[in-house]
């Protein structure tokens, strides 16, 4: 054979030897995601059968006549199956996994160890504060199930029947949080304005069962798919189960409650005064805003994004051509009759127009928007003098509920018209109304992913959303088409609720911050209301750390679109900007900025015809 033949000879075998790298190679790849992908499906079902409540939140109704197991055994058991599931994804091999699974690996990866500091830290114990607990559970009646067929209402009976174990087991919990005094600020705990968990509690044991919130499925007109004599043989199953389960249960919270828990609760505020509470601070700042800033890096950023908005506030205030100090601005929004309305139907109506005035601006700023509708809801009157102002409701799984800004009409006097706008951006569209839709929508993303919160990614999102809309003329007066300064003022006065977050949450769990200093320092940089502020203010003191999250996060992204715009220059496509942010799902901060940055990457290296197109995203 000649030299050239053997050339011609090796060059094949070469080639043959290369094509079979790469099939072994695509073969290990497929072995790796199919193997992924298992361990994805394997665990997501899991977290439904343990945590069925969620399930039904999300709209998935098979564990729909079943309430969490919360004994410490069950905890136990589930963290050891978390810790077994992270052993089980490091033995898959990462590098032969494709980018988007590598991103889904390194997240599942982040949240089993996160929940394994969760755990160490015994962040179990605290299974109810003012914010929400199993004495508000009852509200999912209304505001997550749905009651379409017979067994909707069989399940729900089933699961009245079969409530008192894990009132028992929630008892328990806090129980073993008095002994090991990891237990809840008594200045949360006690009412404030005849409200709070006391009150929550006693809204459970009603001397007329018909009030009570277990029974309103029971309440509204018998559904035609039912016949009378059935209808009323439910009726009288659920008014005994809440006779002889629930009430008793709620008693015996109640009796826990004031003889118990409430005399053992901790005087000190801050979360650094419980057992390993510095670690615990830190462990939080880490986990709010998935970073390694330290606490006091936190609070000078806080410091210093309040001195930016205070000085774009003056300008506003300028603008409006009041005379007085900013401090007296503050007063005259606060106390003149102008800025509120009387009644609670009035506000609704208000959040319900602000609604359809952003739907149509959302298509000049994305590419994709949700298939699924979204609309104005209203909070339970029995949560609404404890908690926000108002909150994102997601829509179900199988896309039959629709997602819900949820707002609070408790004392309209005390809730601005001027903040109307600012808020309908953050917890409507563009922020949790549709991004977290969209996230949901992804249906080649892992479930865990598509339905996940990353706290720093969303509120860093819905508060980004809020300064989007000055862009999108939200804040404009309708009839001049320009920046309305009183509207201006409340979306400012947003971000430096935000910034002002900072600032309160380390100082009070860092730096000894009392309650009185931190409703003071809202009140002099804000225009919440006293209302707003006392309620946000134990809401930090009760959930350390999450606050941190909102400025963070959308510190981040403001960062990432000015580099975007610095890089790409005229290329630089606002619309796919957007559509990359959401193409995630929710994530860290790094995923989020690797993402960005391979985005920008790709631009510059396109054809012009091909600018703007943001991979992933589904027409």
């Amino acid at each position: 054979m000649s030299l050239r033949h053997w050339s011609l000879l090796g060059s094949l075998l070469l080639a043959l030897s290369s094509a079979g790298s790469a099939f072994a190679a695509d073969d290990a790849g497929a072995a790796a995601s199919t193997a992924l992908h298992q361990l994805f499906d394997r665990e997501w079902q899991r977290n439904m059968r343990e945590n069925p409540l969620y399930a039904s939140d999300l709209g998935d109704y098979r564990y729909n006549d079943k309430w969490p197991d919360a004994s410490l055994a069950a905890i136990q058991k589930y963290h050891a199956e978390d810790q077994q599931a992270l052993a089980d994804l490091l033995k898959i091999d990462r590098s032969a996994l494709g980018t988007q699974d590598q991103v889904s690996y390194d997240l599942f990866k982040w949240l089993m160890k996160d929940g394994d500091d969760s755990f160490k830290f015994h962040e179990y114990l605290f299974p109810l504060n003012q914010l929400g607990g199993i004495q508000t559970v009852g509200d999912i009646a209304t505001q997550s199930l749905r009651f379409e067929t017979m067994k909707d209402y069989q399940d729900w009976l089933t699961r009245l029947k079969t409530f008192a174990p894990y009132m028992d087991q929630t008892i328990a919990l806090m129980q073993q949080g008095v002994d090991e005094k990891r237990v809840l600020p008594k200045v949360v705990l006690e009412l404030h304005d005849g409200r709070g968990i006391p009150q929550q509690i006693a809204d459970n044991i009603v001397d007329d069962v018909t009030t009570s919130p277990f029974y309103a499925p029971f309440g509204k007109k018998r559904p035609d798919f039912i016949d009378a004599g059935s209808w009323a043989d439910m009726q009288a199953q659920a008014k005994a189960s809440i006779s002889n389960v629930e009430l008793p249960a709620f008693r015996k919270l109640k009796d826990f409650f004031d003889k118990t828990y409430l005399p053992n609760a901790r005087t000190a505020l801050a979360v650094t005064t419980l057992p390993d509470g510095q670690a615990y601070y830190a462990y939080l700042v880490r986990h709010f805003t998935t970073t390694d800033e330290t606490p006091q890096q936190v609070h000078d950023i806080g410091l210093q994004k309040v001195k930016e908005i205070h000085a774009r506030m003056e300008q506003v205030i300028k603008s409006t051509g009041f005379k007085g100090s900013f401090h007296d601005f503050l007063t005259y929004l606060r106390t003149n009759p102008k800025f509120y309305y009387k009644n609670p139907d009035d506000l609704l109506e208000a959040y319900q127009a602000q609604a359809k005035i952003i739907d149509p601006l959302l298509t000049s700023e994305f590419g994709h928007l949700p298939r699924v509708p979204w609309g104005i809801s209203v909070i339970p009157a029995d949560q609404a003098p404890d908690t926000y102002p108002a909150y994102s409701m997601q829509p179900s799984a199988d896309g039959k509920r629709a997602a819900f800004m949820a707002v609070n009409l408790y004392k309209p006097a005390t809730r601005p018209k001027y903040e109307i706008p600012v808020l309908t951006c953050h917890e409507g569209r563009p922020g949790h109304a549709l991004q977290i839709p969209l996230a949901m929508e992804m249906t080649d993303l892992p479930e865990f992913r598509r339905n996940g919160y990353f706290n720093v990614y969303g509120e860093g999102w819905a508060l980004y959303s809020e300064t989007l809309c000055e862009e999108m003329g939200v804040y404009n007066d309708p009839k001049t088409n320009k920046p309305d300064p009183y509207k201006m003022f409340g979306m400012l006065s947003y971000q430096m609720w935000r910034a002002v977050r900072l600032v309160v949450d380390t100082g009070i769990h860092e730096y000894g911050m009392t309650r009185e200093q931190a409703v003071q320092m809202f009140k002099d940089n804000t225009a919440l209301t006293d209302q707003n502020i006392g309620t946000e203010v134990d809401r930090y003191i009760a959930w350390p750390g999450q606050a941190l999250s909102y400025m963070t996060g959308e510190i981040k992204i403001q960062e990432l679109r000015k580099r975007a715009e610095d890089r790409l220059g005229p290329k630089f496509d606002k619309r796919a900007f957007h559509d990359v942010i959401l193409e995630t799902g929710t994530v860290p901060l790094s995923v989020l900025e690797n993402v960005v940055d391979s985005w920008i990457a790709s631009q510059l290296k396109a054809p012009s015809a091909l600018v703007g197109a943001a991979p992933g995203i589904r027409g």
